[in-house]
């Protein structure tokens, strides 16, 4: 697995991408309707209240928006970048061809990567001069900020990898799509749902009186669920809670990024291990 600087496959899938002016176009709709999301928030909570500025309580609750609409951009836009990066290549019977080149297994994979999220990455870092207005108001730090920057990139990274292992083991893009699709549900709804089932037998386990048992598995499923912790960021109250459900004082961020980091990792190495071993399978 040799790591080298020089990518030809990233930079070939680069220059196809963002020569399309369908990727333009995506990204001035999707401004467009960030802009009038911020616009219509602002004036709507200005004619609400009946006062005209914008008060820095309300600029937090926007602010909270702002990342769980580009939480859900992530989950549901990765899957469709990275889960046909291979197959596709295989059912074009273009694999074959790349195979035969210089390129390591490494390159193609990690090239395949990058250039499939690159296009979401410049669609949230567009989205700055919008969250900009947000700190007009005041209400929000810097950190707050970076924060939800870093787990944004963090998840998008890990649902990203898992789409590009899932497109070298399967062979069909629609099934490796729904595969990558299946698991970033799991991940984000199926967790949350036991998350709460876990909590409820909790609690009608628990007759006695004082503090309930720390309960190990409600704050595991509570760590891997993206929404589950991007409330905790957003609100200092939202994290207490969960601490006090859980009766488990260790953050649950800490244990989302050994979770989510560890899935990059490993499948990167799974994907980059099968690449070539399914190729020789076709023959």
């Amino acid at each position: 697995m040799k790591l080298n600087v020089n990518n030809p496959v990233l930079f070939k899938e680069l220059k196809l991408r963002f020569r399309s002016p369908k990727s333009f176009v995506g990204m001035l709709f999707y401004l467009l309707a960030m802009c009038l999301f911020v616009f219509g928030f602002i004036f709507t909570t200005m004619s609400l209240t009946g006062v005209s500025y914008f008060r820095p309580s309300e600029s937090m609750l926007l602010f909270s928006f702002l990342a769980f609409i580009q939480l859900g951009l992530v989950l549901f836009i990765t899957p469709g970048l990275t889960a046909g990066a291979i197959s596709s290549e295989r059912e074009k019977q273009t694999l074959p061809i790349l195979l035969t080149t210089s390129q390591s297994s490494f390159q193609i994979i990690t090239g395949k990567l990058l250039s499939s999220i690159s296009f979401l990455l410049l669609l949230i870092v567009s989205g700055l001069p919008v969250y900009s207005l947000v700190f007009l108001f005041g209400g929000i730090s810097p950190m707050d900020f970076v924060r939800i920057f870093l787990f944004l990139f963090v998840t998008l990274l890990a649902i990203g990898s898992l789409g590009i292992l899932f497109s070298t083991l399967i062979r069909r893009t629609i099934v490796s799509m729904i595969a990558t699709y299946g698991t970033m549900l799991f991940l984000s709804v199926v967790t949350g749902f036991l998350f709460i089932i876990v909590m409820q037998l909790t609690r009608f386990n628990f007759n006695g009186v004082g503090l309930p048992p720390p309960s190990i598995a409600g704050h595991i499923l509570a760590s891997i669920n993206p929404a589950v912790l991007f409330a905790s960021l957003l609100s200092q109250g939202a994290a207490e809670s969960l601490a006090e459900m859980t009766q488990v004082k260790w953050p649950i961020w800490i244990g989302y990024l050994i979770f989510y980091l560890s899935i990059t990792v490993l499948s990167l190495w799974m994907a980059v291990k099968k690449l070539r071993v399914n190729m020789k399978r076709s023959k």
